[in-house]
């Protein structure tokens, strides 16, 4: 053991434990029962049997354990960005990619082929700079790993500003933001910009955090330590008050937590804000839900105190992590004569866009570590198991390059339903590569603005 720590091996991590124990002793309090000779018993704690207490001490502890129930921030709400509440549209068993026949795994990809027709799979490269970044890239002391996180952020940022979103008066929610280093580079970004305002939502609680350099006084760093799935933006304290336009922002957001994330901004933010500012319209009238979730900030200022979505910058990641009860693009699926069985298909054949069964490709998908030497990693490492990437039953079908081309096709008919899903809502949104792939193999990034042509004309 290390000097001054616990002298415990412990045999499922390989290591003796890190905890320092109290002075005089050879072990912590969790392992101390190795030296005690009295009768004192420990017993696993019944909010989390990972660690131990002892059993004289139980009803002492569970008031202060960290697995204890904390109580509910006011902007939980349970499910609100769930999606799908009935359950019987998800198929109760799903069969493993490996256990299809050769003729079952052929009719998929002609169903996936026959839905991909007509539609535009061609993106635009749109790879960009920010000079917030110049100094960054240019630092020798930042590795390669460093290196492609700080091209993938620059680009992220060139790609807002292109579209208008950097400026005052707006408040940047970070989506699974971690560390929250995309909301730092922001912040460079508008360092001379006054009113502006941070949300960093994340469920888990995070090691090494940016926030804390962030010492401006015209910009606030907040965390909401929330599932996106539970959050409403609308009783955030923060946007309760100052009422800003939201930007929507996200480096790799992890599959389902991305149609997460757009149906919290586009539904149930949106909606709430719409919901305050109409009167009560009269019973036999009508109201295009669409038409309304499209007003941009400048028509909300003579409408009322709250404004909508400003813009969403999100880069895509994970699709075999999708989710059909939490997919905004059911009805688009639904539209080409396509199911939850279909999707669950497809969601895990995407992963063969990335992995490819191919040893050097696999590597290249997990080499991508974090830029500090934490290695607390910011990509999203593809982990399959063999049966749902692939198997050697499937080697004599399909080449590599096949398998990879029906992995893209799986995830740009995915994102396509995104796309349909804000276009509906009265968005302009769009897809394009914003770095190589041999930066990051997950290289696209969605993007949306309010369509000004679906905005009302202002009333007199």
């Amino acid at each position: 053991p290390a000097p001054g720590r616990c002298a415990f091996f412990v045999q499922r991590k390989k290591r003796f434990c890190k905890m320092i124990p109290a002075p005089g002793r050879r072990f912590c309090g969790e392992h101390g029962q190795q030296e005690e000779e009295n009768d004192r018993k420990r017993i696993p704690c019944p909010l989390d049997p990972k660690h131990t207490v002892y059993e004289d001490q139980l009803q002492k502890h569970l008031k202060k354990c960290n697995s204890r129930e904390k109580p509910k921030p006011v902007y939980f709400v349970q499910d609100i960005n769930a999606g799908l509440k009935d359950v019987g549209e998800i198929p109760e068993k799903q069969v493993p990619i490996s256990s299809l026949s050769k003729e079952e795994l052929e009719n998929l990809i002609i169903k996936l082929k026959k839905a991909s027709n007509g539609l535009e799979f061609h993106l635009k490269e749109q790879i960009l700079s920010h000079q917030a970044l110049e100094e960054a890239l240019n630092d020798p002391k930042n590795g390669e790993s460093a290196f492609k996180h700080l091209k993938q952020q620059a680009s992220i940022l060139g790609n807002m500003e292109k579209l208008h979103l950097l400026g005052p008066g707006k408040c940047f929610v970070e989506f699974g933001a971690g560390r929250g280093k995309l909301s730092h580079w922001v912040d460079v970004a508008l360092q001379n910009v006054e009113n502006v305002q941070f949300l960093l939502v994340e469920r888990a609680t995070t090691r090494f955090k940016v926030d804390g350099k962030h010492k401006r006084r015209d910009s606030i760093f907040e965390r909401l330590q929330v599932d996106i799935q539970h959050l409403c933006l609308k009783k955030v304290p923060i946007l309760e008050k100052k009422k800003l336009p939201v930007v929507g922002i996200g480096k790799h957001l992890c599959g389902a937590a991305t149609d997460l994330a757009l149906r919290c901004l586009v539904e149930s933010y949106t909606t709430c804000c719409d919901e305050e500012n109409e009167e009560p319209a009269p019973k036999h009238s009508r109201i295009d839900k669409t038409e309304v979730a499209s007003n941009n900030s400048a028509d909300n200022e003579n409408n009322g105190d709250c404004k909508p979505v400003a813009g969403i910058v999100i880069a895509l990641c994970c699709h075999h992590k999708c989710d059909w009860t939490h997919y905004v693009g059911r009805e688009f699926f639904k539209s080409l004569g396509l199911g939850p069985v279909e999707f669950n298909y497809f969601q895990r054949l995407s992963s063969w866009a990335t992995c490819g069964m191919q040893e050097t490709t696999t590597k290249a998908s997990t080499s991508e570590e974090s830029e500090d030497p934490t290695n607390d990693t910011e990509e999203h490492e593809q982990t399959f198991s063999k049966t749902e990437s692939g198997s050697d039953t499937l080697q004599g079908i399909l080449t590599v390059e096949e398998r990879k081309e029906i992995g893209c096709l799986c995830k740009r008919l995915i994102d396509h339903g995104r796309i349909e899903y804000l276009q509906q809502r009265g968005y302009e949104a769009a897809l394009q590569y914003y770095t190589e792939s041999a930066v990051s193999l997950e290289n696209v990034l969605l993007t949306a603005v309010p369509n000004p042509s679906l905005i009302p004309e202002p009333t007199i």
